[in-house]
């Protein structure tokens, strides 16, 4: 199993990240070892080696087809789930190696950091370009966000990661964070939600 992630996939996200950022030509891919996986109710444990990680509140979808070369009008045989993640990521971190020109493989792809929810039929969702989602910190909403608002959809997305690399069945794909993204702290309870939908949940320790 891969973890497949994208980055700058909604504009107002990239503004507040860095006010000069254009829409990307291509989707922003990067990965994340299998080891980043944390399932749905587990704590997530600060580590030592940064001192801001981020929340980044995403819709994930999880790949039920071996695949290679999809054409975009067929992509959505390939998924048959969705849930709500999040993409941890070590700000400070991620803000040092982009100075220096470096991969961002330390910063997104340590353990734990891809917190996946309870995951939904497709069935069961009217569309999946359709969806709004948001994260509540101490039952507050921090974060919404709509998919009708990626700058790349979902099955555009398949296309183009399937031209480098062979999807797999049970694979995931991050399909970006919407603006609000912001840090955690020990004791905080997050909580995940697809429409009125809870989905995730789990503490900060």
């Amino acid at each position: 199993m891969k973890i497949i992630a994208v980055g700058m996939n909604y504009a107002a996200h990239n503004k507040e990240l860095n006010p000069s950022l254009l829409k990307p030509r291509e989707p922003v891919i990067f990965t994340k070892p299998d080891s980043a996986v944390q399932s749905n109710g587990r704590p997530f444990f600060i580590p030592d080696f940064a001192r801001q990680f981020d929340y980044e509140t995403e819709i994930v979808v999880r790949i039920c087809r071996l695949g290679k070369h999809i054409d975009q009008r067929f992509a959505h045989r390939y998924y048959d789930a969705a849930t709500v993640g999040i993409d941890f990521t070590a700000r400070d971190l991620q803000t040092k190696l982009r100075e220096q020109g470096l991969p961002w493989d330390l910063c997104k792809g340590f353990d734990n950091s891809a917190m996946i929810g309870q995951f939904v039929s497709i069935n069961e969702i009217p569309s999946i370009q359709d969806l709004h989602f948001h994260l509540d910190i101490d039952g507050k909403t921090v974060q919404t966000g709509w998919t009708g608002d990626m700058i790349f959809t979902i099955d555009s997305i398949i296309a183009y990661v399937s031209r480098f690399f062979t999807l797999k069945m049970g694979d995931l794909i991050f399909t970006g964070t919407p603006a609000g993204v912001g840090p955690v702290a020990e004791g905080m309870l997050l909580q995940g939600y697809i429409e009125d939908r809870r989905v995730l949940e789990f503490k900060v320790k």
